[in-house]
């Protein structure tokens, strides 16, 4: 082993080594540093052997296994140690850092214009009421797969002559959906409008897969890919689709318990601007993954943490602003009792997946005002309790 650091070279070629494994997103300082010293003992003993150290080194990097099958077993084996989570950079590298703040900063910026856009309309009196579900129900996909096509567009890097085409597809499709003289049926929108908002969204969806694949549809393996892209989002959909739900349940049960009506915002904000908003993180995400992340649970805490914890500061800001007080009820105790779960579960998923030795974080903030929250929110149930006991004593209920 000696033998093997007096040579400038393979100090070199274990240092080009070492700093491509840094890289990988499953694998921490400490693991680096473990794995380089079973690789000099590696090369140290094939250099006693007889072996130059050329030799050596390709031997001992081949007999440690390739890299990716390396990465996998260390996020099995030494799970308690990993963030395994999608949007953080390597700690090592702060060049993959920057861009990945970029990234964050572009996803948000696009989710945002996409919640925004289905908003627009309602500014020309085309209300989301049943009477206008048809022109939704057309631009469902107008209103969010632009700016897919658009992150996909900057991720790639494409040429304006390549993504410009991208932009008449899209507004080809805007003029023709919304200038077409569709008849109106007896009962609701004719058969051919109801074909067309059924399958306008396969048809731009292949304007999405031409940016996913950089504008090379017909080289390599670039459409099986977007096939399993889809797949996958679609997957990451649903999910984040029923955690959405959860959360405006809760939304919607925290403000009846303080006799304010929330369905409307749900309905006319929270359902349909997240339904946009969901597309493009779903998009991130799976983008990001690269085939490294296997549980999804670590990815939801960091994406719904601060929905919640926004949600719980919005009411109680309000409730000190309108000096209601909870009208406990059981079913409303029960709910209360629920999205106290909901937070331990959060807080429990974070904790399991979080690097011990990694230092405290904006996330770990996040954490720590959720829990304050939460609790600030429970406290102030508990008080309703005790006065509600105090003043008809113990019952049943």
């Amino acid at each position: 082993m000696s033998a093997a650091a007096d040579h400038p070279p393979l100090e070199e070629q274990i240092g080009q080594w070492r700093a491509y494994l840094r890289r990988r997103r499953a694998i921490t300082g400490p693991d680096v540093e473990e794995l380089e010293a079973h690789l000099r003992d590696q090369v140290g003993a094939l250099i006693q052997a007889g072996l130059a150290e050329d030799e050596a080194f390709l031997i001992a990097v081949k007999r440690l296994g390739s890299l990716d099958a390396l990465s996998r077993e260390f996020a099995r084996e030494h799970s308690e140690r990993l963030w395994k989570q999608l949007v953080m950079a390597p700690d090592g590298d702060a060049a993959p850092a920057t861009a990945t703040r970029i990234e964050t900063l572009v996803v948000l910026a696009l989710a945002a214009a996409a919640a925004v856009a289905i908003k627009i309309p309602g500014l020309f009196g085309l209300e989301l009421v049943d009477r206008n579900g048809p022109f939704y129900a057309r631009n469902a996909s107008l209103f969010v797969l632009p700016f897919v096509t658009a992150y996909f567009v900057w991720k790639r890097r494409m040429a304006p002559r390549h993504w410009v085409w991208l932009a008449v597809a899209f507004v080809a499709a805007a003029v023709v959906v919304n200038t077409f003289p569709f008849a109106r049926g007896t009962t609701g929108p004719s058969h051919t409008e109801a074909l067309c908002a059924l399958h306008l969204p396969i048809a731009l969806g292949l304007v999405v897969g031409i940016a996913y694949v950089g504008g090379r549809w017909f080289e390599g393996g670039g459409r099986m890919n977007f096939v399993r892209f889809s797949g996958e989002l679609f997957i990451y959909y649903v999910l984040i689709a029923l955690g959405g739900g959860v959360l405006t349940a809760f939304t919607i049960m925290m403000f009846e318990a303080i006799g304010m009506k929330a369905e409307w915002i749900a309905q006319q904000w929270l359902i349909p601007c997240g339904a946009m908003g969901a597309v493009i993180v779903g998009s991130w995400l799976v983008e990001a993954k690269q085939s490294v992340i296997e549980n999804m649970a670590p990815v939801l805490t960091r994406l719904f943490t601060p929905l919640f914890t926004i949600v719980l500061l919005v009411f109680l800001a309000t409730m000190a602003w309108t000096r209601r007080p909870i009208d406990i009820q059981r079913n409303v105790l029960i709910a209360f009792d629920l999205l106290l779960v909901v937070v331990v579960g959060l807080v429990l998923y974070a904790a399991s997946a979080r690097d011990p030795e990694a230092p405290p974080n904006l996330f770990d903030r996040l954490q720590l005002l959720l829990i304050v929250s939460a609790l600030v929110v429970d406290t102030v149930a508990l008080f309703a309790i005790a006065s509600r006991i105090s003043e008809f004593g113990f019952t049943p209920n």
